[in-house]
């Protein structure tokens, strides 16, 4: 269940008017935080209650910061210094290894429903083995980034925060228990990239920005900061004239290497905000403008960060099956734009695409609407024989030209394969219905 935006207010609000709930709120925090809110908060965090009087008040000092003044200069200066761009980095990437897959399925689509949902379960479970050795100890995912259009140009791993987050809200649609546990370690790894009052960023070079909080936030919604929406109001705050959710949170003291090449109103980056602050006042103009997009026809071009009109579906479909009643009106046209999507031959494009194709068909309740053992095959028969998928361009700067730099893509093995598993755990249901 979706917990309220501002939840620190209701609990106020409760005390107010419950004394024997404001007895228990100050003297087992949190306990009576998760029966009220009806969830377990993560471990390690200890929650202190304190109740002001009319002689007694409390300031209360944000956390220092984990970066040190040293380190906070160098990100400021990280737009022209290649060597602080260096040091996000990870170790080289090797050259991106043949789509073709080695691991074929014949007959598939002869087989019963139970052989296929079987023969989809074991594809979802060499993925998951595959992925348990693709995420470092700390429970990152690591992502490639590489220039589109000059292979030659040095690839590189790297693991922001955000790539973590937008991983596990599709691994975690498995019920598999090596699913569960690379969820839970990562959600340890965003734990530890949070920052107050629960805002993450891409680089440390590079401004807070609602696109990495909102999915870090979603995913690691057990944090006390999260669970408890302190980082709501800052996030609510950072929209422009329109109403729309700008990209980059931009404060007094913090790196803006941004503003000479940025283009704020993202769509994704929108609906990432309204799934995670739900259908409140202070997300209708972003819905309306999401839904004036879609409904006329107007995505081409609109989002800066994601390269096809299905990675937009599907996160406008994620908001609506997390926010509801939010986007409700664009259900039977969202439909209908991802299915108009497919080729004479039923297909979405390459396998990423089908993943998230297929996943947003299931989040507004219209998977019934394609044919699933082409689904299946295609994502079964684009396995690889250790268990991943393809790396395909998952997102990155499409109108970027910086340099050198050219335009700056991103993707990985692993993103691919827990998009794909994703969609197969929601084919694997609609064969065994």
């Amino acid at each position: 269940m979706k917990q309220p935006v501002d939840a620190a207010a209701l609990l106020a609000a409760r005390a107010e008017d419950d004394d024997d709930f404001r007895e228990r709120l100050l003297a087992k925090p949190r306990e009576t935080i998760e029966a009220e809110l009806g969830f377990t908060l993560v471990d390690g965090h200890e929650i202190h209650v304190h109740e002001e009087t009319y002689s007694k008040m409390h300031l209360v000092l944000p956390p220092r910061s984990k970066l040190s003044k040293v380190e906070r200069e160098a990100a400021k200066a990280g737009a022209t210094s290649l060597e602080f761009l260096r040091k996000t980095m990870h170790d080289p990437a090797p050259p991106v290894r043949s789509a073709e897959p080695v691991w074929k399925r014949d007959g598939i689509g002869d087989a019963g429903a139970n052989t296929l949902a079987t023969a989809g379960r074991e594809s979802i479970r060499k993925g998951l083995a595959f992925l348990k050795n693709a995420i470092d100890d700390t429970g990152a995912w690591r992502c490639i980034r590489f220039n589109v259009g000059d292979p030659g140009i040095p690839r590189h791993f790297e693991r922001p925060p955000f790539v973590s987050a937008l991983c596990i809200l599709a691994l975690e649609s498995s019920g598999e228990a090596l699913a569960q546990a690379i969820c839970a370690a990562t959600r340890a790894y965003l734990s530890d990239t949070i920052e107050y009052p629960g805002l993450w960023r891409y680089y440390r070079h590079l401004p807070q920005d609602l696109d990495s909080t909102a999915l870090c936030s979603l995913a690691n919604g057990a944090h006390p900061w999260i669970a408890l929406g302190r980082n709501i109001p800052r996030m609510l705050a950072n929209r422009d004239e329109e109403g729309r959710f700008m990209t980059w949170v931009l404060a007094d003291g913090e790196p803006d290497v941004v503003s000479r090449f940025r283009i704020e109103a993202d769509p994704v980056v929108n609906a990432n905000v309204i799934a995670c602050a739900g259908d409140h006042p202070a997300t209708r103009d972003a819905q309306r403008w999401l839904e004036n997009l879609i409904l006329e026809g107007r995505l081409a071009g609109s989002s800066k960060w994601y390269p096809d009109s299905v990675s937009i579906y599907y996160a406008v479909s994620r908001a609506m099956k997390l926010a509801r009643p939010a986007l409700e009106g664009l259900r039977p046209t969202l439909a209908d734009r991802i299915l108009d999507l497919r080729d004479d031959q039923g297909d979405f494009g390459n396998v990423l695409q089908t993943a998230q194709a297929v996943s947003a068909l299931h989040n507004i309740g219209s998977l019934d609407r394609i044919d699933p053992v082409h689904s299946m095959e295609e994502l079964i028969g684009s396995q690889h024989e250790d268990g991943s998928w393809p790396e395909i361009l998952a997102f990155g700067d499409q109108s970027l030209k910086w340099g050198v730099f050219g335009q700056i893509g991103h993707g990985a093995e692993a993103v691919t394969s827990a998009f794909c598993i994703e969609a197969l755990e929601r084919l694997v249901e609609a064969a065994r219905s």
